[in-house]
Parts: structure tokens; C-alpha cells; sequence
């Protein structure tokens, strides 16, 4: 096993993986990492952070890979604001929960069976995080959620097949070497390669619907906008009226929440379900907020400390329908 690794989010993908694993992932503000060297699906939504064992070893590696890169320069340029001067770890503090206002959205994103080990845990976690001096602001409700929630009607899914073309194209373009060079290039060696590429389990419906797009097109660009529109009338809002300094979720559920205004979260263990697979609590916020989102993880992993070291003894195999593409 590793000590640390790095995940690559568009909607989801450094958050799942840690939920389902029992372990602290950091998906930060978009721009606040580079991507230069990753093959990405949308230059809007794409953010690179650390998934640790625990939320200081999180802030050492975030610590490591922010900053400007010209490489990645127009994400990483706008992102410098954010940079604090003294670098993340002066936030670690366990005492981070002290006067924070953190929003509790219970429809949809607490939809469990009443007396479940999740609605369970989860309450205790409230009563925690009051007891450490957070303020919880119950039952608020982020405006247009089902649109948000569902990647066709918010835009995300057009403008994500009509984004990775442009950027997959662009890296493949910049290797020294390669036997493809195109989306087109994939395409075709995945036809001339189908047991290889096991086109049979798998397929390439979405590189097929990919490829099919024009670039940023008058579509795309209204797409673009309505996701703007969304995140401004609905997260952005409910922060800002709240005076919220982080909404708390379970596990991965608000991903695309976050995901479609470039907003930073993490993911924290929450605890283990009957079947002893790991769940965790993830904490959003506005851009630039990692400062508050680090206080308010650590505090919590600090007053709760429910991580524990896998055994091995049994192997789970979990599953996620959440894909980015």
C-alpha cells in the first residue's frame, strides 16, 4: 500500500474513492493544483488532490502541489488569490470547529431509513460537531437541486463530452511519441484491438458521442451558462444568505454540487456500515475556503478518530454507478 496518493476529480472522483475507502481525500478549488501532465475531461471541473490516511497527511502533500504552473496557466493564475502565505498547515487545528456555520441540506442528500447505521452515525456527528462548537444550520434546501443532480438537465454531460475531445486531443498532440494522436486514433485502435481492449465488457459509447462534438459550440456555451446559473442560484446563495462556512453532506452525494462551480471539499471517515464497508462526511464550501474546510475536517477527525488501519481479513468488493464520463 501506498502512504499517499493523488486523484484527478471532475465529479466525484477523488470523494467517492475515499468514501468507499475509509480515508481523507481533498478535492481542491479548480486552479489551486495544476493539471499539466493529466489527461483531463473538462479544464472547468478538473482538480488534482491527495487522498491520505488522515487529513494532516492530506494538507502535507495539498501543501506540496499548489501554485501557479505555466504549464496550467490561466487555471493556476486565477487560483493564486487563494494561495494563503504561510501554506495550509497553520489550519490544522483541532479546536477548527469553534464558531463555524455549518449547513445540514437533508433533502435529498439525507434520505436514509430512519434508525439505520447511517441516519445513526449521522446524528451523532451533528451532536459532535455542536459539542466542538459548530453551529449547525438544519434543513436548508439548494435551489433547482433535481437539475443539478441530473448531469443532463444541468448541461454537464454535453459539456463534458465536448470538453474532453479538446483536451484529449491537446495531450495526446504534445507526447514526444505515440501510436494515437487523436480521439479519432482511439477510436479506431479500439475497433481494430477488441479483445485487447475488451470492447465487448466495455465499449466506447461514450468516445463515439465524444468525438461527434464540435467544440465549444452556441449549445455547449448556453450549457455553460445554465451550470453558472445553477451553482449561483443554489450553492453559492445558500452559502452567502447562511453565512455558512462549509455544508455538510454524506459520502459523495453532493459531487456534482460541487463539481459544476469548481468548489473544493473534503471528505473525512464517518464510519463503517453493517456489511463493514467505510462511509464518509464530506464538507463543501466556496472557492478558495480550504483554509475553513481544513479546520472544520481536522477538528472533526480529531474529536472522532474513526478511521482504522484495513485488516485484510475479509475482501469487499464495492461498486459506485458514479462515473465522470
Amino acid at each position: 500500500m501506498v502512504a499517499v496518493s493523488l486523484g484527478t476529480e471532475t465529479d466525484g472522483s477523488i470523494i467517492c474513492p475515499s468514501d468507499f475507502n475509509g480515508v481523507v481525500g481533498i478535492k481542491p478549488t479548480v486552479g489551486l493544483t495544476s493539471r499539466a501532465g493529466v489527461i483531463i475531461i473538462s479544464p472547468r471541473q478538473d482538480t488534482i488532490g491527495p487522498i491520505c490516511r488522515t487529513v494532516s497527511d492530506a494538507v502535507y502533500v495539498l501543501d506540496e502541489i499548489v501554485g501557479f504552473d505555466p504549464r496550467d496557466a490561466e487555471a493556476t493564475r486565477d487560483a493564486e488569490k487563494f494561495f494563503p502565505r504561510d501554506g495550509y498547515k497553520q489550519f490544522l487545528k483541532a479546536d477548527g470547529l469553534q464558531g463555524k456555520r455549518l449547513g445540514i441540506v437533508r433533502k435529498p442528500f439525507f434520505n436514509f431509513p430512519k434508525g439505520s447505521v447511517f441516519a445513526q452515525a449521522f446524528e451523532e456527528h451533528f451532536n459532535t460537531l455542536r459539542q466542538r462548537g459548530a453551529v449547525l444550520v438544519d434543513n436548508l434546501e439548494i435551489a433547482n437541486i433535481s437539475s443539478i443532480l441530473d448531469h443532463s438537465r444541468s448541461g454537464e454531460q454535453m459539456t463534458m463530452l465536448a470538453e474532453f475531445k479538446i483536451a484529449l486531443n491537446s495531450y495526446l498532440s504534445d507526447l514526444v511519441t505515440s501510436p494515437v494522436r487523436s480521439l479519432a486514433d482511439i477510436i479506431a485502435f479500439n475497433e481494430n484491438h477488441p479483445d485487447q481492449e475488451r470492447m465487448k465488457d466495455l465499449g466506447q459509447e461514450k468516445l463515439l458521442e465524444s468525438e461527434e462534438t464540435s467544440g465549444i459550440n452556441e449549445e455547449v456555451r448556453k450549457a455553460i451558462e445554465n451550470m453558472e446559473r445553477l451553482s449561483r442560484d443554489g450553492f453559492e446563495k445558500l452559502m452567502i444568505e447562511n453565512q455558512l462556512d462549509a455544508m455538510v453532506t454524506p459520502r459523495a452525494s453532493a459531487s456534482s454540487v460541487l463539481a459544476i462551480g469548481g468548489y473544493p471539499a473534503i471528505n473525512v471517515p464517518a464510519g463503517y456500515g453493517s456489511d463493514g464497508l467505510p462511509f464518509g462526511i464530506c464538507f463543501g464550501g466556496l472557492r478558495g475556503s480550504e483554509p475553513k474546510l481544513i479546520e472544520i475536517a481536522y477538528a472533526f477527525e480529531q474529536a472522532t478518530k474513526i478511521r482504522k488501519p484495513p485488516s485484510f481479513k475479509h475482501i469487499h468488493v464495492a461498486s459506485s454507478t458514479h462515473s465522470d464520463l
